[in-house]
């Protein structure tokens, strides 16, 4: 119930937006001879109608993932492109507002003077200027977007993380150690010439030399032939303590039109993938990490989202089996959302979660103290590190890219935590 009245209450504000749009449009556009076509409101209504159907769709459906990129995409592009309009709007109706007061004020002063009983209605015309130059403000981005799908801006740019994760129980052996964590691979997306530029951000983990690293799922886009291109870009990845890896959304197949035994042959070319690596793949089981005599445990699910259009496969009862002797549990769990709606309220003895899976929507706004991308009004942990009471989930936005083939303010990123025994002195 609450899910279908979010869906009305999202499907309202942006219909509203556009009615509202639509009058400035009409404004700025006054000259073309197709504004003032009956037909035109019909086709626009048709257009944004439909563009909120699509939407809720992309979110509640499974569709094949060209098919949801490039809508988002556009439905991004457009949404973007009004938002810069609706600034113009809101300033032209401030000045109409004001200019009518005014008007109103001095009518009824005249009104007074000459005893008339009757005035005409005052209309206060819209700002040409001002609504042209809201259409030349949502050209910007739109150029510029659509810019980044040819030069695919940002999508190499790979950003180094560094993160003490503070553990009250861990083992005085762990200590110190380092972890890294990449994510959202997402290898379809890649070209055979951007090999050299994806060795360079696999040679950035690997300088740093991590004791552990953890892949936290979307090695491909739909298949395991996804990777075929860029196999060898990945074979450096290893590390002393292991590479643990687990399955994302894309890793099942499940965007692909597989069936049947090709489907269960598609996951087993899958789990040979991480094999072939070196990875230890973790499907709802776990490991006992051991350290000079004291150990962890390291937990790994498959993947378990909370909106309707991602699986569920994931089994935390198989996954945590024979764990309640270990002092400290990571979990590798793709989805962030899986901590919030499964880990906190059921899962006390997990210390703390690796996710990826949000890509930060690739597009938006991060610098040491402050982010923002759209992604946050779908997911409430996107991007870092989160707490609450004593568990915490750290949100790695991807190594790679799917869909939108760019990344704007939210960068590929390259996760290398210190692993710390005690608490964080900044919460003391």
């Amino acid at each position: 119930m609450h899910s279908l009245l979010f869906v009305f209450f999202i499907a309202a504000v942006l219909l509203t937006i556009d009615a509202y749009l639509l009058h400035g449009l009409r404004a700025a556009l006054a000259n073309w001879a197709i504004i003032r076509k009956k037909g035109f409101n019909i086709f626009y209504w048709i257009f944004c109608a439909g563009m909120v159907f699509g939407l809720l769709c992309c979110v509640y459906f499974k569709l094949g993932v060209g098919v949801r990129a490039a809508f988002l995409m556009f439905f991004f592009v457009t949404q973007v492109a009004k938002l810069c309009f609706l600034p113009f709007m809101i300033i032209d109706d401030v000045r109409r507002y004001i200019i009518k007061k005014r008007k109103t004020k001095e009518a009824a002063k005249l009104k007074a003077e000459d005893k008339k009983e009757e005035t005409e209605p005052i209309q206060i015309t819209r700002s040409s200027f001002l609504m042209k130059a809201g259409i030349m403000a949502t050209s910007v981005p739109v150029i510029g977007l659509g810019a980044g799908v040819v030069s695919r801006v940002g999508v190499f740019d790979y950003q180094l993380k560094r993160v003490n994760l503070y553990l009250p129980n861990l083992p005085k052996k762990f200590d110190g150690l380092t972890l890294g964590q990449i994510s959202d691979i997402h290898s379809g997306s890649y070209h055979k010439r951007d090999r050299i530029r994806i060795r360079g951000g696999v040679d950035m983990l690997m300088k740093e030399k991590p004791d552990m690293i953890f892949f936290t799922g979307d090695l491909v886009n739909d298949v395991a032939t996804d990777i075929e291109w860029v196999y060898d870009c990945f074979t450096p990845i290893k590390a002393p303590l292991g590479v643990f890896s687990c399955f994302g959304n894309h890793d099942y197949g499940d965007y692909s039109q597989l069936t049947g035994k090709p489907r269960q042959e598609n996951r087993d070319a899958m789990i040979k993938l991480h094999h072939s690596y070196g990875w230890d793949l973790l499907l709802n089981e776990n490991r006992r990490l051991k350290v000079e005599g004291e150990e962890i445990g390291i937990v790994g699910i498959e993947n378990w989202g909370v909106l309707s259009r991602f699986p569920k496969y994931g089994r935390m009862d198989l996954a945590t089996k024979n764990t309640g002797d270990l002092p400290v549990k990571l979990l590798l769990s793709h989805d962030p959302s899986h901590w919030r709606a499964e880990v906190l309220p059921k899962y006390p003895q997990i210390d703390a979660v690796f996710a990826g899976h949000t890509h930060g929507m690739q597009f938006g706004v991060q610098t040491g103290y402050f982010q923002w991308s759209p992604i946050e009004y779908l997911y409430e942990e996107w991007a870092g590190l989160y707490r609450e009471a004593h568990q915490q989930i750290y949100v790695n936005v991807g190594f790679g890219y799917v869909g939108y083939p760019g990344r704007i303010g939210i960068l590929p990123e390259i996760t290398i935590f210190t692993l710390r025994s005690g608490t964080d002195p900044s919460l003391t």
